[in-house]
């Protein structure tokens, strides 16, 4: 097995790169972890100035892969752990975080001290979107397929998607964007907010900047990078904890299980009423 994410470090600059080609990138245990791992292994990098964050081959990330979407059809309600259960990350935080795995394969990109930039294309669905909002900029190819696809399946972003694109775009967008599941082009990412910056060539454009980036003092830098999300992520640990519960209530029951039977039968999914009262 190739490693899920490769790292590479030259002139000041992490050359990260989501490594499953073949499946466009899509996310199992072994690439949210390998996401996690190389976040924390990035943190005690004095050498690193910026990180390039992009994905080998034609896709940035298509979002959780069908075999692990498959297990959301059955029963998943046992998560005790931080370890993926099953094919799915687990529900709960650890170990001091404010995170559970999958949330934090997106925060990490926040959590490191250096700037972080996104190189987009191909496809940026799902989980796949929240990773590349988890990073301080974005750069997108006109082309780039984009959707906040969780409510398609029964769910809901809960890869800190929830703060991460509501704080780039209006609520209403947000309602939108995250209620319909559809998908949108780079161009209109742009224009919404989610987008930085477009490029025909997203990860020679993102080299460019991290060159710009490295050129001004690495100290500034990460200071006015803890500075903005000091103020950005205030209220980040409890936005994250009210997305694990509400997934929590998601997961396993009638309507959120035939979501994803019918995709997989090829059919309309045939919901009931709802039954899942919030205050």
């Amino acid at each position: 097995m190739t490693n899920r994410v490769t790292l590479a470090v030259a002139d000041g600059i992490a050359d990260v790169r989501l490594n499953r080609p073949d499946k466009r990138n899509a996310l199992d245990p072994e690439m949210f972890a390998a996401l996690v791992s190389t976040g924390e292994a990035l943190k005690s990098r004095d050498d690193v100035r910026v990180v390039v964050l992009s994905g080998e081959g034609a896709s940035f990330c298509a979002g959780l892969d069908l075999a692990s979407m498959g297990a959301l059809a059955g029963d998943t309600n046992d998560q005790s752990s931080d370890q993926p259960t099953g094919d799915r990350p687990s529900i709960m935080g650890t170990g001091g975080r404010i995170t559970h795995l999958a949330q934090q394969s997106a925060w990490a990109w926040q959590e490191v001290p250096m700037p972080v930039i996104a190189a987009l294309h191909g496809h940026a669905l799902g989980g796949g979107i929240q990773i590349a909002m988890g990073a301080d900029i974005r750069i997108a190819h006109p082309a780039t397929k984009f959707s906040v696809r969780e409510t398609f399946w029964g769910l809901i972003p809960d890869m800190t998607g929830t703060l991460t694109i509501t704080r780039h775009v209006r609520p209403d967008i947000a309602k939108e964007l995250v209620f319909t599941a559809r998908i949108f082009d780079g161009t209109e990412a742009h224009s919404l907010g989610l987008v930085t910056s477009l490029s025909e060539d997203p990860f020679t454009a993102a080299m460019s900047l991290a060159r710009e980036i490295c050129a001004v003092s690495p100290d500034a830098v990460r200071g006015a990078k803890e500075l903005i999300n000091s103020r950005v992520n205030e209220h980040a640990a409890d936005q994250f904890a009210s997305e694990r519960t509400v997934i929590q209530s998601l997961i396993g029951e009638h309507n959120q299980v035939e979501s994803v039977t019918a995709y997989f039968e090829k059919r309309n999914p045939r919901f009931v009423d709802a039954t899942i009262r919030r205050s």
